[in-house]
């Protein structure tokens, strides 16, 4: 006997066709990733109203153990909060570059922040006292909730980078400086600084390369098996 519609329903409320993806499809997603870049070079003009909100939305449905979701987005808007994620870069920037030997002159050369021009600036923050997900799959790996919130910002780079927006991911900071900067809760970790906009221009080949920093390696080169 067949079940009335309406069990069926509430069965499986999220019950929906499954997607076809044809190989136009897979051909612009493998596009995607590989014209996702860390973008340093920003024009300063704004993005359109509503894409910030739909990019976080996009972010926001990357897989989290436990489903914790223990992301939490800082949107660094006001000047002093600025200055202070700037000021924490330099510091941060000249001690690596002090403690060059060989490279000193080719660290000094490289461009490694966007913070002066980039219109949108987050601080991704780790929730890793959230009660959210009731502690499944973290007891012997409590750094996948760090990991989970690495998913949200690839899902959010992936998304910028499919309306032509830039993303560059600013680690020389101090993240305490940069917590208190954002006001951020005591129990969150910052995880990553991004930066948002338009590039000035486009490569396909990542910046580091180019300056001669590093090569990517081929992927045969980093697979093994057990």
């Amino acid at each position: 006997m067949t079940a009335p519609v309406s069990e069926t329903r509430s069965a499986h409320p999220q019950a929906a066709a499954e997607p076809v993806f044809d190989d136009a499809f897979r051909r612009s997603l493998t596009s995607l990733m590989a014209w996702r870049r860390d973008v340093r070079r920003f024009r300063r003009d704004p993005l359109p109203d509503g894409i910030l909100d739909d990019l976080l939305a996009q972010a926001a449905t990357a897989p989290s153990v436990g489903l914790s979701e223990p992301w939490r987005f800082v949107l660094v808007e006001s000047a002093p909060a600025r200055a202070t994620v700037r000021a924490s870069f330099e510091r941060e920037n000249a001690t690596a570059l002090a403690e060059r030997d060989s490279d000193a002159a080719l660290y000094a050369g490289l461009k490694l922040a966007g913070l002066d021009a980039a219109p949108v600036q987050i601080a991704a923050f780790c929730a890793d006292d959230t009660a959210k997900g009731r502690g499944l799959g973290v007891r012997t790996m409590p750094e996948m909730r760090a990991y989970s919130v690495v998913c949200a910002v690839m899902q959010l780079w992936l998304g910028a980078r499919a309306h032509g927006i830039g993303l560059g991911w600013v680690s020389i900071l101090d993240p305490a400086e940069v917590a208190r900067a954002c006001r951020a809760d005591p129990d969150w970790r910052l995880i990553a600084y991004l930066c948002l906009g338009y590039p000035e221009d486009t490569h396909l080949d990542c910046e580091l390369e180019r300056a001669g920093w590093e090569h990517r390696d081929r992927l045969a080169d980093r697979l093994t098996r057990a």
